[in-house]
C-alpha cells in the first residue's frame, strides 16, 4: 500500500469517525447535523486535493527517474502553475536539456573518434575487460592476419613496445597501453608500419659509413698500388734467387690490394644505386638471360633450374636492376642448397616466385635478411639482400621471404 493510499484512507475514517460523532452529538438539531455533514463532505474533498498535491513532486520525480532510466532526453514537462512546482519542473527541465545536450556531444565525438580510427594507417587494436579483442580498424585488421603480430600481442605488458619483423623486409611497430573504462582498465593496442623510417634511417647511416671508407681505402690502395707497380720495376736489380720471391709477393699484394678495391666498389654500388628507368620489359627473357649467366655455375653445383614464365609476360621494370635482383636471389638460393638440389621460378597473377630445396632460413636470422652488412656467410659482404630491398622498394614493389612448407625458402614479388 502506497503512502498517498495510507494518508486518504487515514482522512476518510477520521471524517468518519468525527461524521458518527456529530450524527450522535447532533441528532436533535438536524440542522446543525445537515451543516456539518457538508462540512465533513467539503473538508473531504480539500484533503483529497491536498495529498495529490502533496504527492505531485513525488509522482514528477519517479516519472522523470523513468524518464531518465529509459535514456529518454526529449520528453519536458509543462509548468502546472503552482510556484513550488513549476521552479521543480523548470529544474527539470534545464537538466534534461543539459544531459540530452552532453548525449549529442558525446555521440559526435564517439563518431569523429570512430572515423579517425578506421581512417587511421596506423592499426588499432581495442580489447574488452578480459583482454580478447573487441575492436580493430581496417589497418589492423590486415596486420592481425600475420602469425608474428597474433604471437607477439598477448606477450606485452601495459606500456612495453616491440618491434616484429613481418614477411620480407617489413618491420612493424607495437605499443600496448591501457585505458579506463568506466572505472575499469581495458587494453589497446598501437601497430604502426616502421618499414620506410626505419630502411631510411638504415640507408642514412650506411652511405655515411661507406663514403667514408671508400674515401679513406681508396686513397690509400691508390697510393699502394702505384707504389707497388714502381718497385716491380727494380726486379731485375734483385738477384736471381731472390727474384722470383720478390715480384711474387709483390704481385700477390697488388691481387690484394685490387680485391680491396672491387670489395669497396660493392659497397660504392649500393649508395650510387641510381632511380629506376622503368620500360616494358619481357619476363621470360630477363630469366633466359640469367640462366644462361649461370648455367656453369649451376651445373657445377648439380642444381636444376626450373622456369614456368610464360613467353608473352611483360613486365614494367628498369631491366638492369631487376636482373640484379634476380641474380642475387638465385645466388642466394644456390648458397642455400650447396649442391644437388632444385630452384623454381614460376610467375602467375602478377608473382613471380624463386623457390628453392635449400636448407631455408635460420629464425636466428630472420629478423635481419635484409639489414645491411648482415650476413651468414663466411665470406659474403652482407649487401645482396640489401640491394634487393633497395630496388625493390625503389620500384615500389611488394616482396617477402620466407620459408615454404616441405623445406627451403621461396622469394617472391608482386608485379603490378
Amino acid at each position: 500500500m502506497t503512502l498517498r493510499t495510507k494518508l486518504l484512507l487515514w482522512f476518510i475514517v477520521l471524517h468518519l469517525v468525527f461524521a458518527g460523532l456529530a450524527v450522535v452529538v447532533l441528532m436533535e438539531h438536524q440542522n446543525w447535523l445537515f451543516a456539518a455533514e457538508v462540512s465533513f463532505v467539503i473538508s473531504i474533498v480539500i484533503s483529497y486535493r491536498m495529498v495529490n498535491a502533496l504527492f505531485l513532486p513525488m509522482t514528477l520525480i519517479r516519472t522523470g527517474a523513468e524518464l531518465i532510466s529509459e535514456r529518454d532526453f526529449t520528453s519536458r514537462f509543462v509548468p502546472v502553475g503552482q510556484p513550488e512546482m513549476d521552479r521543480l519542473i523548470e529544474i527539470y527541465n534545464a537538466m534534461i536539456d543539459r544531459l540530452r545536450d552532453e548525449r549529442l556531444a558525446a555521440e559526435e565525438q564517439q563518431q569523429l573518434l570512430q572515423k579517425i580510427v578506421e581512417a587511421s594507417p596506423s592499426g588499432i587494436v581495442i580489447c574488452d575487460f578480459n583482454g580478447a579483442i573487441q575492436q580493430s580498424n581496417p589497418a589492423a585488421q590486415r596486420l592481425l592476419s600475420e602469425p608474428a603480430v597474433s604471437e607477439a600481442l598477448p606477450l606485452l605488458a601495459p606500456g612495453e613496445s616491440k618491434l616484429v619483423t613481418l614477411a620480407g623486409a617489413r618491420k612493424l611497430k607495437i605499443w600496448n597501453a591501457e585505458f579506463r573504462d568506466r572505472g575499469f582498465a581495458k587494453t589497446f593496442y598501437l601497430l604502426e608500419e616502421m618499414t620506410e623510417e626505419l630502411r631510411l634511417t638504415e640507408k642514412t647511416a650506411y652511405e655515411k659509413l661507406i663514403r667514408m671508407m671508400s674515401h679513406e681505402v681508396n686513397n690509400s690502395v691508390g697510393a699502394v698500388r702505384s707504389l707497388l707497380e714502381s718497385v716491380l720495376r727494380y726486379a731485375e736489380q734483385v738477384g736471381p734467387d731472390d727474384r722470383g720471391d720478390f715480384t711474387n709477393a709483390l704481385t700477390i699484394a697488388a691481387a690484394r690490394i685490387e680485391s680491396l678495391n672491387r670489395f669497396m666498389s660493392g659497397f660504392a654500388d649500393v649508395v650510387r644505386l641510381p632511380a629506376p628507368h622503368s620500360r616494358d620489359v619481357t619476363l621470360a627473357n630477363v630469366i633466359d638471360d640469367i640462366a644462361t649467366l649461370l648455367r656453369p655455375e649451376l651445373e657445377q653445383r648439380q642444381i636444376a633450374l626450373r622456369v614456368d614464365v610464360a613467353s608473352d609476360s611483360v613486365i614494367r621494370v628498369d631491366q638492369s636492376q631487376f636482373e640484379q635482383v634476380i641474380i642475387n636471389v638465385i645466388r642466394n638460393a644456390m648458397e642455400s642448397i650447396g649442391e644437388e638440389g632444385e630452384i623454381a621460378i614460376a610467375f602467375n597473377d602478377h608473382v613471380l616466385t624463386v623457390a628453392d630445396t635449400g636448407r631455408g632460413i635460420d629464425p636466428a636470422a630472420r629478423d635481419e635478411l635484409f639489414t645491411p652488412f648482415f650476413t651468414t656467410k663466411r665470406e659474403g659482404r652482407g649487401l645482396g639482400l640489401t640491394i634487393v630491398s633497395e630496388i625493390l622498394n625503389n620500384h615500389r614493389l611488394p616482396f617477402t621471404l620466407q620459408n615454404r612448407e616441405g623445406g627451403g625458402a621461396e622469394f617472391r614479388v608482386t608485379l603490378t
